[in-house]
């Protein structure tokens, strides 16, 4: 009683094709598999590209400090004038400072 016959499901699979037909269905297969290839695909790509961005970001060799740490801080062009502490100048604008 709990388990259905061979004519049970028969009767299922003749509904569903008759439902959506058989050209319907064959369809939505040929879809699930090109979504199924292009899954794959993409993992596969997303796998390269993380394998190619971490020898990117590796350290170099040469123990020398790249980046922001590097740089220096620039210091003001000759003749501009520079704030001062009572904030009545800022550059060659002469508005107060904020």
């Amino acid at each position: 009683m709990g388990s259905f016959s061979i004519w049970h499901w028969l009767v299922v699979l003749l509904v569903v094709l008759l439902l959506f037909g058989s050209g319907k269905i064959s369809g939505l297969m040929g879809d699930l598999a090109k979504g199924i290839k292009s899954f794959k695909q993409n993992i596969k790509e997303d796998d390269t590209a993380d394998a190619s961005m971490t020898a990117e970001n590796a350290p170099p060799a040469s123990g020398t400090i790249t980046g922001p740490a590097a740089t220096t801080t620039a210091s003001p062009a000759p003749g501009a004038t520079t704030t001062t502490t009572a904030g009545t100048t800022a550059g060659t604008t002469g508005r107060p400072a904020a």
